[in-house]
Formats: C-alpha cells, sequence, structure tokens
C-alpha cells in the first residue's frame, strides 16, 4: 500500500478524498517533525518513532568488498506497539473491516510524547536557569573584584597620603632645626662682643 491507497482507503470514513489527503499530510508532517527535533512519537498500540544517533563505523561495499568508513549519523527509528506486534504475530485477531485495529487508549495512557516533550522543555527550562545563575554569578564576582580593586586603589591612596604628610612634617621639623640656631647666633655674637669691649677697656 502507498501513500495514494492509504488516503483511499481512509476517504469514505472522512467524507472525501481530499480530507483525507489533508489528514495524512498532516499526521506524516507532525510525526517527521517531532522525530527530527529529538522528541518521541508515541501511538499507544500501533508504536513509537525516535532519533537514534549512529557512531562512526566500518562497512563493506558489497559491489568491490572493500572497507569503507561511514561517518556518524542520525537515522529514525520505528519499534511496534506491543498491540501492533499481537495483531502482526496472530495471538489477537484483526478487527473486522468496519473497526479500528489500533484502538484508542484508556485516559492518561497517551503521555509518550507528551512526556517526551515536558521532559525536553523541563531540560531547556533547567538549562537556561543554569545560564543564568552562571551570568548572575559571574556578575557577582565582577562586582565584587571591582569593590576589591577600589579598597585597593583607597587603600594606596591613603597609604600615599600618609607618607605625604609625614614627609611634609619631617620637612618642616627640618627646616624648624635649621631655623632655631639661626635666631641663637646673634645672642652668641652680643656676648662675644661684650667680652671683646672688656679685653680692650683693660
Amino acid at each position: 500500500m502507498n501513500k495514494a491507497q492509504l488516503v483511499e482507503a481512509i476517504a469514505d470514513k472522512l467524507g472525501g478524498r481530499q480530507q483525507a489527503a489533508d489528514a495524512v499530510d498532516a499526521v506524516l508532517d507532525a510525526i517527521v517533525r517531532a522525530t527530527v527535533s529529538g522528541d518521541r512519537v508515541s501511538v499507544t498500540g500501533f508504536g513509537s518513532f525516535e532519533k537514534v544517533e549512529r557512531p562512526a563505523r566500518y562497512a563493506r561495499n558489497p559491489q568491490t568488498g572493500e572497507r569503507v568508513r561511514v561517518k556518524k549519523t542520525s537515522v529514525p527509528r520505528f519499534r511496534a506497539g506491543q498491540g501492533f506486534k499481537d495483531l502482526v504475530s496472530g495471538s489477537k485477531k484483526l478487527p473486522k473491516a468496519g473497526e479500528v485495529s489500533v484502538k484508542k487508549a484508556p485516559k492518561g495512557s497517551l503521555s509518550g510524547g507528551v512526556t517526551a516533550k515536558a521532559t525536553t522543555k523541563k531540560a531547556a527550562a533547567k538549562k537556561t536557569t543554569a545560564k543564568k545563575a552562571a551570568t548572575k554569578a559571574a556578575a557577582a564576582k565582577k562586582t565584587t573584584a571591582a569593590k576589591t580593586t577600589a579598597k585597593k586603589a583607597t587603600a594606596a591612596k591613603a597609604t600615599t597620603a600618609k607618607k605625604a604628610t609625614a614627609k611634609k612634617t619631617a620637612a618642616k621639623k627640618a627646616t624648624a632645626k635649621k631655623t632655631a640656631p639661626a635666631k641663637k647666633a646673634p645672642a652668641k655674637s652680643a656676648a662675644r662682643k661684650t667680652a671683646t669691649k672688656r679685653t680692650a677697656k683693660r
């Protein structure tokens, strides 16, 4: 059965060939897009579609027998559900033509694809949260480093100011010491003059 025959088979149930074709296209498109994006599409009683990674390997060319290296690739995989397997193996009887072979699952059992999507969303949310936390931590480190640098700079300025003040004070003291003997000098010279006068009188 090809796609056209599949459309014809369900056209009577959906009320027309165009509606059947649109329904088939929509279902297949949804399955392909979800599988390509890495989601697992699970239809209870029928099977599941998923994306599988194949590692790089060596294979043989069937025509020449030459060993060829095959690159790493991704391939789609379909796993038949238990209901589908039972019908194919004959352990369960196929329903009549008017009945649906893949029956609706009970409530809560159609959680395969939804769970996969929810898990993907949760993982994406966790990654986003982790990135935000890392960004905040980096910003906090930068702020702390900037504050530490500012404190060091302030401390260095204060030390430099203290040293400059100490130098000025030392210079003032030195100037005061130099000035003090100069003021005493006239007194000594006056005493010497007096002594000289007394000697002259004698």
